[in-house]
């Protein structure tokens, strides 16, 4: 399907999604694995194909102050804008292959959406898994037909939107969750980011009509030091100062996995940096720690 916010540059087409700008030269795909140029057009081929599709309690998102206690359709495709070596969802975000078989990922045509649930009885629908700005012509297309049933869209990304995409995100989505990777934007950008988008796009949902919640996965040598903690509790307890919102803040433990075999974040820290952020912030979650709170 032909993809939307790409231009052609001479021998390339410039893709316009995310802030890597990717510049394709024909046959290849950009950063994210998931557009491709093919005949000088920028195509992706797993628009409105998906690699999970499942029912989850809404505090999986996590979303904790956004219908509790409720479940949610939850899609996940193929691809990611960030190239984490923690990655949890490394198989569907970070394929070994260019093109994963399409054979394998199952259609949902944006009309049977709906439907869907209906079936189900849900009346919200996440994308989430792998990075969902990648399906974002499926998004904003869907969303116009789930609003005129009352079906609310919720994202969880990793914040990674070029200006214009998040201009039209803003008008669909009515509950997101933001990954918050560190607060080093030298850190970030080894991982494929950059800080100062993140920062802009959270800000963006705090000031919209949307409920806004924030994560960040403590990883050892990336996310664990205590100064850089402290300065994004600065920064998000002056944006809920600035927007007049209380955004909630989950603080999740890290395990092994994909290219990383640190150990697990210790729970000490994880308590700590609760208690740091409870000093600045409303709403303070531990996740992936049972047992803490």
């Amino acid at each position: 399907m032909k993809a939307a916010w790409w231009e052609r540059r001479d021998d390339v087409v410039v893709c316009g999604l995310c802030p890597h700008a990717c510049r394709i030269p024909e046959g290849k795909s950009g950063y994210c694995s998931a557009r491709v140029n093919r005949g000088g057009e920028l195509v992706s081929p797993y628009l409105g194909l998906w690699s999970a599709i499942a029912v989850d309690p809404m505090e999986k998102k996590p979303l904790h102050h956004w219908r509790p206690g409720t479940f949610i359709l939850s899609l996940g495709s193929v691809g990611c804008t960030m190239r984490c070596p923690f990655c949890q969802n490394h198989s569907i975000a970070q394929p070994k292959a260019p093109e994963p078989r399409l054979s394998a990922l199952r259609p949902l045509p944006e009309r049977s959406l709906a439907d869907k649930c209906k079936e189900l009885k849900l009346v919200s629908v996440a994308y989430t898994y792998n990075e969902p700005a990648l399906q974002a012509e499926y998004i904003l297309s869907a969303a116009r037909l789930l609003e005129e049933t009352g079906i609310a869209t919720v994202l969880v990304s990793n914040g990674m939107y070029s200006k214009d995409l998040l201009g039209e995100l803003l008008g669909v989505t009515a509950a997101a969750n933001i990954d918050i990777k560190t607060f080093n934007p030298a850190t970030y950008a080894r991982l494929g980011g950059s800080l100062e988008t993140v920062k802009r796009t959270v800000s963006a949902f705090a000031h919209s009509r949307a409920h806004v919640e924030c994560t960040t996965l403590v990883v050892p040598g990336i996310s664990d030091d205590k100064e850089e903690f402290a300065a994004e509790l600065d920064w998000l307890a002056a944006l809920c100062r600035e927007c007049g919102k209380d955004i909630p803040l989950h603080i999740s433990r890290y395990r092994p996995c994909h290219k990383f075999t640190a150990p697990p974040t210790d729970t000490e820290l994880l308590k700590e940096f609760a208690r740091m952020a409870g000093e600045k912030l409303v709403h303070v979650h531990i996740g992936n720690a049972p047992g803490l709170r």
